[in-house]
C-alpha cells in the first residue's frame, strides 16, 4: 500500500471534498485516515509528526533495519 497526501474539507453532510482529484488513484479502493486540525488552520508539523507516529499504518518502518546513526544528518525542527 503507497500513501498519497491530499487536503479538503468536510461539507456540512459530513462528506469529504478534496482540493483535488486524484487521477494516480482512479478506479482504486482506498483506504482514508483523517486528521482533524484542533485549531483554525493546517495541522503543524509537530501535530502531523506524532499523528504518523502513533499510526498502525506506518508499524512495518519498525521491521527495517536501522542504518543510521545519531551523528548522520541534522535534527528535525518540529516547530510549526
Amino acid at each position: 500500500m503507497r500513501a498519497i497526501e491530499a487536503t479538503g474539507k468536510v461539507d456540512d453532510r459530513g462528506y469529504l471534498q478534496l482540493d483535488r482529484p486524484l487521477n494516480n488513484a482512479v478506479d482504486q479502493r482506498v483506504r482514508v485516515i483523517v486528521l482533524l486540525a484542533e485549531h483554525d488552520g493546517d495541522i503543524n508539523g509537530r501535530e502531523w509528526h506524532e499523528a504518523a507516529a502513533k499510526n498502525p499504518s506506518f508499524a512495518f518502518l519498525q521491521d527495517e533495519e536501522d542504518i543510521y546513526t545519531l551523528n548522520d544528518g541534522r535534527p528535525v525542527s518540529h516547530e510549526g
